[in-house]
This record gives C-alpha cells, sequence and structure tokens, in this order.
C-alpha cells in the first residue's frame, strides 16, 4: 500500500466506517462544539458515560472509549494545542496528538482510523501548518506500521486543499 495508505477526504467523520476515528476533544472529554459536539450526539449518551470516568485529558495527550451508535468501534479521544502564536509548543503538542492516537489505535490492533482536523477550529491552529504536522505524523507511523490505514477527513473545501498541497509538499521530499 505504501504511500497510499493516507487518504485525504472531504466528508463528516461520525459517518466514517473505519475502526477508530479520533475525536479532537477539550481536556474535559466532556463534550464541547465542533467535531467533539457532532461525535458525542452521534455516539450517544453512553459515550459521555464513558468519558466522565476517564479523568480528562492533558493536552497531547489520547485516550480510547468505544464508539457505541458510531459506525466506528472506538473513538479515541485527543486534545489539540489552542494557538497562542507558536512560540508555546504548539506544533510539538499537536504532533504528539497525532502520534498518541495512533500509539494506542495500534494498541487496540485498529486497522483503519479517521482524524478530523485538529486545533484548526475554535483553537485556531493555522490550517496549513497543521496540515503539515498531520500528514508528516501519518507518514512516518505508516513507514513503520503500512499495515494501517489512515483517513484525514476535511470539512471544508480550504482545509481540504490545504491537506492535499501538504501530502503533495511531503511526497516531494
Amino acid at each position: 500500500m505504501g504511500k497510499h495508505s493516507i487518504e485525504i477526504v472531504a466528508g463528516d467523520i461520525v459517518r466514517m466506517e473505519v475502526d477508530a476515528i479520533v475525536n479532537a476533544a477539550n481536556s474535559s472529554l466532556l463534550g464541547g462544539g465542533g467535531v467533539d459536539g457532532a461525535i458525542h450526539r452521534a455516539a450517544g449518551p453512553r459515550l459521555l458515560e464513558e468519558c466522565r470516568a476517564l479523568g480528562g485529558c492533558p493536552t497531547g495527550e489520547a485516550k480510547i472509549t468505544r464508539g457505541y451508535d458510531l459506525p466506528a468501534r472506538y473513538v479515541i479521544h485527543t486534545v489539540g494545542p489552542i494557538w497562542h502564536g507558536g512560540d508555546q509548543g504548539e506544533e510539538k503538542l499537536l504532533a504528539n496528538c497525532y502520534r498518541n492516537s495512533l500509539h494506542l489505535a495500534l494498541e487496540k490492533n485498529v486497522k483503519t482510523i479517521a482524524f478530523p482536523s485538529i486545533s484548526t477550529g475554535a483553537y485556531r491552529f493555522p490550517i496549513e501548518e497543521a496540515a503539515r504536522i498531520a500528514v508528516q505524523e501519518v507518514r512516518n507511523f505508516l513507514a513503520a506500521h503500512p499495515e494501517m490505514r489512515v483517513s484525514l477527513v476535511c470539512f471544508s473545501e480550504n482545509d481540504l486543499a490545504q491537506y492535499r498541497h501538504a501530502l503533495r509538499e511531503t511526497e516531494n521530499h
């Protein structure tokens, strides 16, 4: 499969038929706006119950729950960094979100996983930079675990264009 084990798609992450979807959560893990709220609504109330027992999650880390009413078997919750201008370790924290989510997926024998664009909504991480980090982290991981298939799911046309650009850039290096 090689470089083709990353796909960039436009769509709604809650509809993805994959083993695991990644939730761009807040540190409470108790639901919120954007992707987080959509995932909690689609998964149903048992997701919130399970999240309550997890005791939150630090930025850059990841925790896993069942998917409940979602097509996905698991939800991996990761807390992206809030953008403060780039000089507070935001890039490293965002890279950790992808890295930690992928390693958690591996532990659960996940073969297909879908990520949203982490931190680029309310947390205002610049999309161009976020897309580059996402693609680079996924590529690094897939070099060691080529059996996994990763989808980067974009909600807007602009995000889709930025992620496709980042993919092309990394193919040329």
